[in-house]
């Protein structure tokens, strides 16, 4: 499929799959489901094509990058603690050439020492942090403006 100005890839990193059940004072009560569809709405309203996908695993995490990325013209991606130390998956980001917004439900520079380090911001031309649902929805309207 050939890449459009229009199409995002979103990516969500380990332990996302749990959002509304794990440490709900921090992430919330809502599901990744709630999320995921929560996008797709705001997509619509802007006028995105979305891909969604969600892994535990790293490489998982790069490959799902290399394969779209003839096809996506962006990506939004929340790497979980892969943030911290993942530098395969910050060189994938750096290597696909997209426009990339790394996002986080939690304000990260307000937790623990160590989450407050990413080693993937600095290939992406934003980090949004600390709005719960709105880090994503505030990503998509950034990309939406071009």
């Amino acid at each position: 499929m050939a890449r459009s100005g229009r199409n995002v890839l979103v990516l969500h990193g380990p332990n996302l799959n749990l959002l509304g059940e794990r440490e709900t004072g921090i992430y919330g009560v809502r599901s990744l489901a709630e999320l995921n569809a929560a996008l797709r709405k705001k997509a619509r309203e802007l006028g995105l094509t979305l891909k969604i996908f969600q892994s535990n695993h790293e490489g998982r995490l790069i490959d799902l990058l290399h394969a779209n990325r003839k096809w996506a013209s962006a990506v939004v991606i929340n790497p979980g603690a892969y943030t911290h130390y993942s530098y395969a998956l910050r060189d994938a980001v750096a290597a696909v050439s997209l426009r990339a917004i790394e996002v986080h439900l939690s304000n990260i520079k307000k937790r623990e020492p160590f989450r407050r380090v990413s080693v993937i911001a600095p290939v992406c031309e934003a980090q949004i942090s600390g709005k719960g649902f709105g880090s994503y929805v505030a990503a998509l309207e950034r990309l939406a403006k071009g």
